[in-house]
């Protein structure tokens, strides 16, 4: 992303990537120009699986382009960066010939300047739609290899509503995974109502594993804390797994320490830890420095309980391929006409920027953000997205707050899940209903009410704030048979308490605007 202090593989000596990189380099003639992507970062697949490293060249790009279009997380910068940069050297290292190239440009700006030198540049087709129009028609763009799924197995869902639990049986069946005989292992596709438990001291939280930064790292902490040292979110080398062997020993850590747990608590949320027993393993896997068939196979060979095991495997086959295929089919959400259902327009508070908002819940999670650029689903689904849909702000300017905020959010990523999931911003296209609730259930699943000035069964705002959602919605909403339940909760709700509900969350958005 940034820009480097090597503006080509042996330019700018002054720089010890670009020194080292010039060391290693082997003669670039006669090579096949790829095109790698800063989220395609693995030889395991494409054309470097299958052709030699003496007859290949490959062209990375780091440019200032995309942080100018959001104020991206220190983090997340030094993560792409750091990994691209640890990726030019290993190819290096194979034989590979590489051009590293270091722009103010836009991807397809540069690419096209270097098309005119090399010729054909060819591309795996990238994840981001926003990558993929920059580029289009200046490489040859060929598949995808890394995805676990076809647009053809995605098609069996035909037209919207779609549903990942669909799809998740079909691409089951398909692979094998988890099945016995042709029937789901244990009789049943998801044991996701068994992996609700909230957390309660026991089993011990593992500690997160730090990495030792090299050289070549600590050079990109220094670039980010000049260049970008202004963007939100604190820069922590230590717990950024930079290189290859970085990410292999943190899917060495998440199936030891993450994975016997990870069923029962892959709801549960507590101060005690940002991460609990989840593997923290999307954002290197979102670079592919660990390739999705490998984590999956690894895991099916761990002697761990069913109820884990197949929720991890439901989140990297089922979830992350189903939003992958949504956002494609859709053009990245353009085909759908209504973007905000719910008429939803305050915008991103300052307190999710890190303001207090006096909220307990809220303000712990935005801090562990813009401190790890990092929370786990159920806090991303079931705060931030809870509360920002019963405040009523603008799915279209969360969903962005998301992909600045956090180091595993990329546009296939965030909008899907944001906008589409956690937000109903779709309304029914991808979810069947709002993911929302009251303090009831925070504080049932967590432990931050404990803390907090309001107390869950008095007085706090949010449980007001979730029947006057009710109530202003009422016309879309009660029709929905998963939300049966719900309106009847809010039909024996007399009208003095419908009006307190709505002065309360009128208040709350006054105070936080």
């Amino acid at each position: 992303m940034p820009p480097s202090m090597a503006s080509k593989a042996t330019s700018e000596p002054r720089s010890l990537f670009g020194r080292t990189l010039a060391q290693l380099q082997p003669h670039p003639a006669a090579r096949r120009w790829v095109f790698v992507p800063y989220d395609q970062l693995n030889d395991q697949m494409g054309p470097l699986a299958r052709a030699a490293p003496t007859e290949l060249g490959i062209i990375c790009i780091e440019t200032s382009w995309k942080p100018r279009l959001r104020r991206y997380h220190q983090q997340k910068l030094a993560l792409i960066v750091a990994n691209q940069r640890h990726f030019a050297l290993e190819q290096a290292k194979r034989g590979v010939a590489v051009r590293y190239v270091a722009s103010d440009q836009s991807y397809g700006e540069v690419l096209a300047g270097l098309r005119r030198e090399l010729g054909t540049i060819e591309c795996m087709e990238p994840a981001e739609r926003e990558l993929r129009q920059d580029i289009a028609g200046v490489v040859q763009l060929v598949p995808h290899e890394g995805w676990l799924t076809s647009a053809a197995d995605f098609a069996q869902l035909g037209e919207p509503p779609w549903r990942m639990d669909a799809f998740y049986r079909c691409v089951r069946k398909k692979t094998g995974w988890l099945m016995d005989a042709g029937k789901p292992r244990g009789g049943r596709y998801s044991f996701d109502s068994e992996n609700r438990l909230p957390y309660r001291g026991s089993p011990p939280l593992p500690s997160l594993p730090t990495f030792r930064p090299d050289a070549i790292t600590c050079e990109v902490g220094e670039m980010i804390a000049r260049r970008y040292g202004d963007h939100p979110g604190k820069l922590d080398l230590r717990t950024l797994p930079a290189t290859k062997a970085d990410a292999q020993r943190l899917w060495r850590w998440a199936q030891k320490r993450c994975l016997p747990h990870f069923g029962p608590y892959e709801d549960a949320m507590t101060l005690h830890s940002t991460n609990l027993f989840h593997t923290r393993l999307s954002p290197v896997l979102n670079l592919y420095r660990l390739l999705p068939v490998q984590i999956i196979e690894d895991a099916l060979l761990l002697d761990i309980a069913l109820p884990s095991l197949e929720g991890f495997v439901r989140q990297i086959l089922g979830w992350r391929e189903f939003m992958h295929h949504v956002h494609v089919h859709s053009d990245g959400l353009r085909t759908f006409k209504d973007h905000n259902v719910l008429q939803a327009h305050e915008p991103v508070f300052a307190a999710y920027w890190g303001k207090p908002s006096g909220m307990h819940c809220l303000d712990t999670v935005v801090q562990s953000v813009w401190q790890e650029g990092y929370s786990h689903h159920i806090t991303r689904l079931m705060i931030l997205c809870n509360l920002g849909t019963l405040l009523g702000i603008n799915p279209r300017a969360l969903t962005d707050w998301f992909w600045v905020a956090y180091i595993d959010a990329y546009d296939w990523v965030m909008d899907t899940n944001g906008m589409g999931m956690g937000l109903y911003a779709l309304g029914e296209a991808m979810t069947t209903k709002p993911y929302i609730s009251g303090a009831a259930y925070i504080n049932r699943m967590s432990d931050y009410c404990k803390a907090c000035a309001f107390n869950p069964k008095k007085d706090c705002p949010i449980t007001n704030m979730y029947w006057a959602f009710l109530a202003k919605h009422q016309r879309r909403l009660e029709g929905n048979f998963r939300m049966g339940k719900m309106y009847m909760g809010l039909a024996r709700r007399p009208p003095w308490q419908r009006e307190e509900d709505r002065r309360i969350t009128a208040e709350v958005v006054q105070r936080l605007r």
